[in-house]
């Protein structure tokens, strides 16, 4: 038992030590870094112009008025407030995923572009002649006895 045991963990210090899982936890890493980045442009550059061409509207104050059904929250007119879709919020996070989509696609293709030229690359060199092999002991003997022969 003890055998299959240490068999296990060598096979899963392998696996979690393989150059894809590694490649995997620091692209977590860097796109969790990355989204605050964009966060940080979507909501300090990007919707301030959004709302400077809708006039300065802000889309955190859109909301629907809507019977009240149980103990919801209420405005100061007595009717229940339920932010738009907290249209401000679903804009963000639109933009983000947009940008963030974006950016994934052009690593993805740049990879893929430098996997296709390696792949080129690789293929080129085996196409590539072979340098011929060295004569063994006995063809360079048989060529010495010829020019000898010759002479």
């Amino acid at each position: 038992m003890g055998k299959k045991k240490s068999g296990f963990l060598k096979e899963f210090k392998e696996f979690a030590m393989k150059g894809n899982m590694l490649d995997l936890a620091v692209g977590v890493i860097v796109g969790g870094a990355f989204k605050t980045v964009v966060d940080a442009l979507t909501n300090s550059v990007i919707m301030p112009v959004v709302s400077m061409f809708l006039g300065g509207l802000s889309f955190e104050e859109w909301k629907i008025r809507l019977p009240q059904f149980f103990g919801e929250k209420l405005d100061e007119n007595g009717e229940v407030i339920v932010n738009y879709l907290r249209f401000g919020d679903f804009l963000s996070a639109f933009i983000n995923f947009v940008i963030m989509a974006f950016v994934v696609f052009l690593i993805v293709k740049t990879v893929n572009r430098l996997r296709e030229a390696g792949e080129k690359h690789r293929k080129k060199e085996a196409e590539a002649p072979a340098a011929p092999p060295e004569p063994t002991k006995e063809e360079q003997l048989l060529t010495e006895i010829r020019d000898l022969l010759k002479k």
